[in-house]
């Protein structure tokens, strides 16, 4: 079980969110094609998040060796997100879950209405859509987050092909 209703082996709710660039991105385009690691983080320029996608960044060649897609999604505004990519060399699509605020975050259940931003949460979808695993983290330090790392590396090196 990932949250109330969310279990893994259930189909990823679907969406299309604009990334850093205003380009469309959509989970359904990745299926038959790549796993899709999704990376809710609260909020650009903080401690912890650009720790987080930081870490992300540095390890990312672990993620894409196995055909799999990385997408952090925020409330934050496009705007704010190319400039927290730019600023960090994030090279990797950040999505705006901005407007409606938090649906996206709120479907797969990790929506914060006290702070109106996402828990720092990840998933795995495999190729054919489904949920593999997740994670929520409330505040990770530097071990807990290179644990996280290695994890969902791991998860993602399961998923299915």
């Amino acid at each position: 079980m990932t949250g109330k209703g969310l279990c893994i082996g259930d189909e990823a709710p679907d969406f299309t969110l604009r990334d850093q660039f205003g380009q469309d991105v959509t989970l359904s385009d990745f299926r038959g094609r790549k796993a899709v690691v999704l990376m809710f983080f609260p909020f650009a320029f903080t401690g912890v998040c650009t720790g987080e996608m930081s870490g992300v960044r540095d390890r990312l060649d672990e993620f894409l060796t196995f055909d799999t897609e990385v997408l952090g999604i925020s409330c934050d505004s496009v705007y704010s997100l190319r400039t927290f990519a730019e600023s960090e060399g994030l090279n990797f699509p950040l999505l705006s879950d901005y407007w409606p605020h938090g649906a996206v975050s709120t479907d797969f259940e990790v929506f914060d209405t006290g702070r109106g931003a996402p828990r720092r949460s990840s998933y795995v979808v495999d190729r054919e859509g489904r949920l593999t695993w997740s994670v929520h983290n409330a505040n990770p330090d530097g071990r807990d987050l290179d644990e996280h790392l290695r994890q969902l590396h791991a998860a993602v090196a399961d998923a299915p092909v």
